[in-house]
């Protein structure tokens, strides 16, 4: 099999759930999970909270209760359950009982949704009463689901078994974790879909316990430090750092509707040092905190990931947080998550001025496990190395990774592998599906932080500037062009929020076309001023030679952006939308 992991001892575990056990055998009563609450209780307390001796038990015997019931290491258990304490006891529970946890973001809708989840083929579901219900309304799309366990009250025709009796049904005391290897599955986390249907990816438990080290000492995440997840799942690496998770009261399907009053309470009250969102909630956040000129003090590190970050939204968080802190904004993709990062210090001081000016977003440095590479540009697949060609530093490409946290195929959607993977003597090189450029920089900052936290200057480092989506890139008659060095320009404009290059027409005789979506203030006030504004982007794009050739503008009050981030424009839909009112073949 080809791998990316080192290869561990035999007796080596490499199960990351093994951890909260650790921690909680060295300070069992440290905070591990706050889910902030809908109302204070009687009490007056805005959280529910657990323990790392807590958390450790509970999963313990949610485990032994899973093995009891007839549950086997390797089986594929699909968990649909809402933020919170159960939702975090059973990722650990099931890991502990070497389970393949089957996770998809209920955000993608629920046609997708189920189209993942039967091509996953679960042998059983762990959900809210809703999910087994439909589970059980729709038994031939998932013949093998005969483990059903309910999380909630449990409705009459659910026919899941209540998450109380699978703990009642723990037998042993001392039950002890199963023993993982690197290469052992862990689970598959589906992708958003936001560039084609949603594959399934298979995470080892190496990959997760790489990932969780590489974050840890990149960014020198210290146990007893506080997050702020409004993503759920950064919860396992958040208990593996021996850091307390906080899960705000939110939508997490909808960051950008989030309420900022919740955010902020929440960070004060539990005196947060870390907290990672989607650039859309820390939008609503900065604003938030800017226009009532409030400051977080404790905040000493924000990380923001899942689609690149405006500088006005790092500026705002940056003036909200710790005089010391700094906003972190890794990139990496389901596939391979972490692959770089950057920070605001960074960005606003030097990148945001070439960004603006349509040299495409830095997303940083590489972190210490990854390798990089930039191959030219092919939309079939590559075998082998061999047949790729490496630009040289500047030459806009196609990304490739590798290292222990690149995953090493997609379960679902197989087809796609030979697509996405290049095989490498027994190691491969995942392509990223991203465009852009590699810049060698002299003097700049490491990428490894010191004792302090601080970063130590180095004499050369490599940073990426992406560039927009391989399979956004328009195909023009006079060249191509890449969607976010074009849609910069535009988004200069004050009245603009975002904009999105879309082409319509045959690769090679594309048509490019911009969508714009004024902030909700600008919009405009009449058929004449958004012809002035339309005008403006017109003149804006002759700015520019890169821009130059671009003629057909939209405005367009919401773009279509993705439900996990809020941020990933669907230029898919634009397309259509596009070829419909220019009366152009799409």
């Amino acid at each position: 099999m080809l791998t990316n992991a080192p290869a561990p001892p035999l007796t080596a575990d490499w199960n990351v759930a093994r951890r909260v056990s650790d921690y909680a055998a060295r300070d069992p009563d440290r905070l591990a999970i706050a889910v902030q609450l809908a109302r204070p209780t009687a009490s007056g307390d805005n959280f529910a909270t657990m323990s790392f001796a807590e958390l450790d038990a509970d999963s313990n015997l949610l485990a032994d209760g899973l093995l009891a019931s007839g549950v086997k290491p390797g089986m594929r258990l699909a968990l649909l359950v809402p933020p919170g304490l159960d939702f975090i006891s059973l990722v650990f529970a099931l890991l502990k009982a070497g389970v393949v946890i089957v996770l998809i973001d209920p955000g993608m809708g629920r046609r997708n949704l189920v189209r993942c989840l039967s091509e996953a083929e679960p042998e059983g579901f762990v959900g809210i009463p809703l999910v087994q219900a439909i589970r059980a309304f729709l038994w031939r799309r998932f013949p093998r689901a005969k483990f059903n366990f309910t999380v909630g009250r449990r409705w009459i025709w659910d026919r899941g078994t209540p998450l109380a009796a699978l703990r009642a049904r723990s037998l042993r005391a001392d039950f002890c974790p199963a023993i993982a290897q690197a290469d052992d599955p862990a689970a598959i986390i589906f992708t958003t879909g936001s560039t084609g249907p949603p594959k399934g990816v298979l995470y080892r438990h190496g990959n997760f316990t790489r990932q969780a080290e590489e974050i840890r000492d990149f960014f020198g995440i210290a146990p007893g430090e506080i997050d702020l997840s409004c993503f759920p799942l950064f919860a396992l690496f958040n208990a593996a750092m021996g850091a307390t998770t906080v899960i705000p009261h939110m939508d997490a399907t909808r960051p950008a509707k989030a309420d900022p009053r919740r955010i902020v309470a929440a960070v004060q009250e539990l005196r947060a040092t870390q907290a990672f969102a989607s650039p859309a909630l820390w939008n609503v956040v900065g604003r938030y905190c800017e226009q009532h000129q409030i400051t977080l003090p404790s905040l000493r590190r924000v990380l923001s990931a899942g689609a690149p970050v405006p500088p006005h939204v790092l500026r705002r968080m940056k003036g909200a947080i710790a005089p010391e802190g700094d906003v972190h904004t890794p990139y990496g993709a389901t596939e391979a998550l972490p692959v770089a990062s950057i920070a605001a210090s960074e960005v606003l001081a030097e990148t945001a001025a070439k960004s603006a000016a349509g040299a495409g977003t830095c997303v940083g440095r590489r972190f210490p496990g990854i390798e990089w590479k930039v191959i030219r540009i092919t939309d079939g697949p590559i075998a082998t190395l061999a047949e790729a060609e490496e630009l040289s530093a500047g030459e806009i490409g196609e990304l490739i990774v590798r290292g222990p946290v690149v995953t090493t195929e997609y379960v679902t959607r197989t087809d796609c592998n030979p697509l996405h993977k290049i095989q490498d003597g027994e190691t491969f090189w995942h392509r990223m599906g991203d465009v852009g450029y590699l810049e060698s920089v002299v003097g700049q900052a490491s990428c490894q932080p010191n004792e302090s936290g601080r970063r130590d200057p180095c004499p050369s480092a490599e940073r990426f500037w992406f560039c927009g989506r391989k399979s956004h890139r328009v195909i023009t008659a006079a060249g191509t062009l890449f969607t976010i060095p074009c849609e910069a320009i535009f988004n200069q404009h004050p009245r603009i929020y975002r904009s999105a290059l879309v082409g319509v027409g045959p690769p090679g005789q594309q048509r490019p076309v911009i969508f714009a979506e004024p902030w909700p203030e600008h919009r405009a006030s009449s058929k004449a001023d958004e012809q002035a504004l339309l005008g403006e982007l017109r003149e804006l794009a002759e700015q520019h030679p890169h821009t130059s050739q671009i003629q057909d503008f939209f405005l367009m009050n919401s773009l279509p952006v993705d439900i996990r981030h809020n941020a990933k424009i669907f230029r898919e839909k634009l397309a259509v939308v596009a070829a419909q009112r220019l009366r152009v073949p799409s």
